[in-house]
């Protein structure tokens, strides 16, 4: 990336008009931008984590018969669409714009979220959930590739490992708002707050985001490889040499952290409630490990810039694996807090670090296809989590199967990310990562 001064580094970008292809250096105006991405990914994670805080209200006081297994199917649907989403936000983001391709999957969730306060029994549920991850899934790879372009390429790493710390702190304000809206107004009113993304995020990103597209009518030229080819935006570029190897590795591993991320933030209450604690107990553990989540945001964040991504995202993964073995022993209550804490750090530091290390190591114009594809299909486990842990109460199998089955996860994605390394290193004479474009 070219940091020479030129007359153009000096301009200021007009919020909703195009961008030059790469951001000469980090303006004011990008970093209300980055804080808008911000925001609406707060307010994604809080609506990912949510359906956790109020599943056992849907079991029991709807009337809709939802049981453990059929709870963990409706549970699933946001993971259906987000990985939906995923995948055709991130080409559209490369191809119609990252500002329009954000504030339509916004408005999107924050539509579709706010009716699910209204559903009338699961089936229109499940299908508002299943709207409203299209646009959750989207969101994430669309609004890392924005922010990719907004600022210097030796912050991109650091930028989009914060980025995802929005996520936990949304999911912890699910968890907060929990504790004493449920009881006293029941479980509809946690979707009635995505009213304040509709009505308050998506007009500041109408104001703020810029669009990063080449300005209509002027012809952005072709990206070219190091071999001097010229590469087209899509996944036929991605889905071959030299990125192909790669471009599976990430996908999976995200796929198996994903797993185990969704996993705990669907059926944690539940869990530590069958576990025998009460609705506001069971509500601190989900706390604790969206605030694990938030820590490791920061902490991976340092370290994957000092280490690199993906070692970090290694050690990450096997600290998340090794606390969710702790906690099949049945420790005491104090180690169950700081393990969910390191289960917190580990699962969502490792995706964080994914989505950095995936943002560096591709080209520009690949760059939100390969999240969006990374993503989508890692959506693949979000979906498969939560009905994998209906699957295994429901067959009598116990609190620490699930404790297992998303330990069992984590240790995979550590293997995973060893092998992306291993191919990092034996390709490195090949110059394909973002900080070359």
């Amino acid at each position: 990336m070219n940091h020479t001064s030129s007359a153009a580094a000096t301009e200021r970008p007009t919020p909703g008009t195009a961008l030059p292809p790469a951001m000469p250096r980090f303006s004011k105006q990008s970093a209300l931008a980055v804080l808008v991405c911000w925001l609406l990914v707060v307010f994604d994670g809080y609506d990912l984590i949510v359906y956790g805080t109020v599943q056992s209200a849907l079991i029991n006081d709807t009337g809709w018969g939802l049981t453990k297994a059929t709870a963990g199917t409706v549970g699933s649907m946001a993971f259906a669409g987000m990985m939906i989403g995923a995948v055709f936000a991130g080409r559209m983001a490369d191809t119609w714009g990252r500002r329009r391709t954000i504030l339509g999957c916004a408005a999107l969730f924050s539509v579709f979220t706010i009716l699910c306060a209204f559903a009338p029994n699961a089936y229109v549920f499940g299908a508002l959930r299943l709207l409203a991850g299209i646009g959750l899934g989207g969101l994430v790879p669309s609004a890392n590739a924005l922010v990719a372009e907004l600022v210097p390429a030796k912050w991109r790493s650091t930028i989009a490992t914060l980025m995802m710390s929005g996520v936990p702190i949304g999911g912890s304000l699910a968890a907060l708002a929990g504790i004493p809206l449920i009881p006293a107004f029941g479980w509809p009113v946690m979707f009635l707050v995505a009213v304040l993304a509709l009505a308050v995020v998506i007009p500041l990103g109408l104001r703020y985001l810029p669009e990063t597209l080449p300005p209509a009518g002027v012809k952005a030229p072709a990206p070219q490889t190091a071999n001097g080819d010229n590469r087209r935006a899509g996944f036929g570029s991605l889905l071959r040499a030299p990125y192909l190897g790669v471009s599976v590795l990430y996908a999976v591993a995200t796929l198996v952290t994903l797993f185990a991320w969704y996993g705990l933030g669907t059926w944690l209450p539940n869990l530590m409630q069958l576990a025998g604690y009460n609705l506001g107990s069971a509500l601190t553990f989900a706390l604790a490990l969206n605030l694990g989540a938030v820590v490791g945001s920061v902490a991976t964040a340092w370290a994957g810039t000092r280490f690199g991504p993906v070692p970090t995202a290694v050690a990450a993964a096997a600290v998340a694996a090794v606390a969710l073995l702790v906690l099949v022993a049945g420790p005491p209550v104090t180690v169950v807090y700081l393990m969910l804490v390191l289960a917190g750090v580990g699962t969502h530091g490792t995706q964080c670090l994914i989505i950095a290390a995936v943002a560096s190591h591709y080209p520009a114009h690949l760059r939100g296809t390969a999240l969006g594809w990374a993503l989508g299909v890692g959506r693949i486990g979000a979906v498969a989590a939560p009905q994998a842990g209906g699957l295994l109460l429901a067959a009598g199998l116990g609190v620490n199967s699930n404790f297992l089955a998303f330990a069992g996860a984590a240790a995979v994605s550590a293997l995973l990310l060893i092998a992306v390394g291993a191919k990092t290193i034996r390709t490195t004479s090949t110059p394909v990562g973002a900080n070359n474009v």
